[in-house]
């Protein structure tokens, strides 16, 4: 037997600018280990030793575990189940995908294809991109690049942001970064960070889940890896606080949702998402309890936990009581009254009932349901966004009533939300004139395809998180099979066209890296189920008691959320 051979990474040794962060290195070439290995990993009670034939760990498969306890004596060997060739194949291009900077793994680039001349901004890192990827890594028992890249991206919030002479807020992180390399004197060279915050992005648009996935990855790190030191540290509670900080700043909007521009999330073109879109709001939700899990209570921080459990409280009110659509709260708005004005008043935003879009009626289930896309003032958008629905099921957004009726949708119509490949970004696509309208003849983005109802495999792993807490395993394992027959064959595609997901997306790049990741996580839940507990979140029942309006005090009328409560709190 050789030497132990881990696909861990070497601390960089970093040295940081003004402007940004470099370090100096020379030329050098890295050589990986291919042999037969042998690890023993330690606990209190017992040593568990693990065979890894023909390969590094990132590539292969443990084939076999064996277990001896110390107290008892007792030697356990427990057969492993062998990776398929598509999993080896996908493991070995994200491995490929990942960027190194200064000898260290940081991230791993948006998409790979060596056949792509005009990669555009494609071979960057990005925040939002590499979740899965680092989830995948994670699971598979690789910290350091996670732990890398959240410390880097870090860094990288307190640079200064500037897009025609206007500087945003503090807590801003980048949408992306590149490791470029500059020749120094000699034959040294200077691996420089260079990242984007929108600046260079097409569209300009805004950033504003980038912080809020930074805050979910960070607790995911602590809860998978046990090391609960990285969040502790004193620069990354600043950075934990500035996020928050920057989503929590007081504003005109009367509402406990985050108020934002077209293309502020996945979608990041023009769609018709502007305003209240329920992605944001789950991912605002999640961080949230991320933060208030993570942070330190001490004199300076009371204040922010306060104002987080106070919004916490009042966005899962409003989402549960407003977002919600289901056959009864379908016939309730078609018998709206407009024009109400009352504290008292049934129709608080004066939906006009000839809103309801017709492909509506007939759609939904009678034991299904879900929260519909976007809520303002006489505007509902009923469209189904699968992204902010997941992780509504997944962050306990929703209640665990409306968690059932919205996986009883999805099976309910799974040729429209599944299809030929999972799973729709958004159901239905926008047509004709209503796609001229709302997205400007966009050409990008034409019916069934790309944001306007294409289909996405990297929502897999949100998925199959979902299925799993709610005790649908079945649903995710038919949706991962049904990905795993076609994407290998495909070459990894960003998304697919069509109603169905038949084709291969017109302007998809191959080789995209969280399509590959997303596919992986899903594979690694599905065989490892119990650790999907640590990625999601239970319901809180103590939130809707936490009312703070604090109406009763002005001897005005009693808050409207203890009506409500009976049928929310469920």
């Amino acid at each position: 037997m050789s030497t132990v051979f881990r696909p861990g990474f070497a601390s960089p040794s970093i040295a940081f600018a003004n402007r940004g962060s470099f370090c100096v290195a020379s030329r050098a070439v890295v050589r990986q280990q291919h042999s037969t290995s042998v690890e023993t990993r330690v606990n209190e009670n017992n040593f568990e030793r693990i065979y890894v034939q023909n390969g590094i760990a990132a590539e292969a498969k443990p084939l076999v575990v064996e277990r001896i306890d110390k107290d008892e004596n007792i030697r356990e060997v427990v057969s492993v189940r062998e990776e398929s060739d598509i999993e080896k194949e996908a493991w070995k291009l994200l491995n490929d995908a990942v960027v190194r900077y200064c000898g260290s793994p940081v991230g791993t680039v948006a998409a790979n294809d060596p056949g792509d001349k005009t990669p555009l901004n494609y071979d960057q890192v990005f925040i939002r991109d590499f979740v899965p990827s680092a989830l995948a890594f994670l699971l598979r028992g690789e910290g350091e690049i996670v732990r890398n890249f959240l410390l880097h991206t870090l860094q990288l919030q307190s640079w200064e942001k500037t897009v025609d002479c206007y500087s945003p807020g503090q807590g801003l992180m980048p949408a992306s970064f590149k490791v470029r390399t500059v020749s120094l004197d000699g034959d040294k060279t200077e691996e420089v960070l260079d990242p984007d915050f929108g600046e260079s992005a097409i569209g300009r648009v805004a950033l504003w889940t980038l912080g809020l996935w930074w805050i979910i990855l960070l607790r995911a790190y602590g809860k998978i890896t046990g090391d609960y030191t990285l969040q502790e540290r004193v620069d990354v509670q600043t950075g934990i606080k500035l996020v928050l900080n920057l989503c929590l700043a007081d504003g005109f909007d009367m509402f406990p949702s985050l108020l934002v521009t077209d293309g502020s999330c996945m979608i990041d073109r023009r769609m018709g998402i502007h305003g209240h879109p329920l992605e944001i709001q789950a991912l605002f939700y999640s961080s949230l309890r991320c933060g208030r899990e993570m942070l330190t209570v001490t004199d300076g921080s009371k204040n922010l936990v306060r104002a987080i459990n106070n919004r916490l409280s009042a966005l899962s009110f409003h989402i549960r009581e407003y977002y919600w659509v289901d056959m009864k709260k379908m016939n309730e708005i078609y018998r709206y009254k407009t024009e109400e004005y009352s504290l008292d008043a049934t129709n608080k935003f004066n939906i006009y009932p000839e809103q309801i879009p017709l492909w509506l009626m007939d759609w939904i289930p009678e034991e299904g349901g879900y929260l519909i896309g976007n809520l303002q003032p006489a505007h509902m958008d009923f469209r189904f966004f699968t992204l902010g629905n997941l992780w509504s099921v997944i962050s306990s957004l929703s209640t665990p009533k409306q968690n059932e009726a919205i996986l009883n949708l999805i099976e309910g119509k799974w040729n429209d939300i599944v299809g030929h490949m999972p799973l729709k970004i958004c159901y239905p696509a926008l047509e004709n004139e209503e796609w001229r309208i709302i997205t400007g003849s966009d050409p990008k983005n034409t019916a069934w395809s790309y944001h306007n109802g294409g289909s996405w495999p990297t929502l897999l792993w949100q998925f199959t998180l979902a299925c799993i807490k709610m005790g649908r395993i079945d649903l995710a394992r038919k949706a991962v099979s049904m990905a795993e027959s076609k994407l290998g064959a495909d070459r990894w595609p960003e998304y697919y066209d069509t109603r169905t997901g038949k084709f291969i997306g017109k302007q998809a790049r191959l080789y995209q890296t969280w399509t590959i990741a997303g596919f992986l996580t899903s594979k690694v839940l599905l065989e490892n189920p119990e650790k999907a507990s640590l990625l999601f979140w239970e319901e809180d029942y103590e939130l809707l008691e936490m009312c703070v309006c604090a109406l009763s005090k002005t001897g005005r009328k009693k808050c409207s959320r203890v009506a409500a409560k009976s049928q929310i709190l469920v």
